[in-house]
């Protein structure tokens, strides 16, 4: 929900472009990094599931940081919490999707339903973030995608259930 509006956020706590840059510099090289080890260690004997349930819960736990965040050193920790959540989540849930298939002659169709609705469901976050920012506050916008996160958080701890 927060996407485009970033660099609007930045400059309210008092950041220019070069904050603007370095942070999001440093979620894409954390998420980056932390993404390869994670996607290593989780095809050793840990659970992926737990893996994937934690970045979840991490990433609520970042999303509602956003609450607290006054200037552009505490939102470059935000976006580095921000990356390793996504790099423990992101793998984990990509390979137990594969894991999943029944049929594997439609794998490519599967995953483009995956990345498709994704992509979707993205852009309608980030309008729906556009109106509430413009029409509330940024508040109002970190407090709606924590309780989202917090949801999906939820959702997705029911892998965590044993399979009868």
């Amino acid at each position: 929900m927060f996407g485009p509006i970033f660099g609007v956020f930045t400059e309210k706590i008092g950041g220019n472009i070069l904050d603007i840059s370095w942070i999001w510099a440093t979620y894409m090289i954390a998420t980056g990094i932390f993404t390869i080890c994670v996607g290593n260690i989780s095809d050793r004997n840990i659970s992926k599931e737990k893996l994937m349930v934690a970045g979840y819960a991490i990433n609520t736990i970042f999303t509602f940081s956003y609450l607290l965040v006054s200037s552009p050193l505490q939102l470059f920790f935000v976006q580095a919490g921000l990356g390793f959540a996504t790099a423990l989540a992101t793998p984990t849930w990509d390979a137990l999707y594969t894991n999943y298939y029944e049929d594997r002659t439609k794998v490519g169709y599967l995953w483009g339903i995956a990345v498709g609705r994704d992509q979707v469901i993205t852009g309608i976050a980030i309008f729906i973030g556009g109106l509430i920012v413009n029409y509330c506050s940024f508040k109002v916008l970190f407090l709606t995608m924590g309780v989202v996160q917090a949801i999906a958080t939820i959702y997705q701890a029911q892998i965590l259930k044993p399979q009868l």
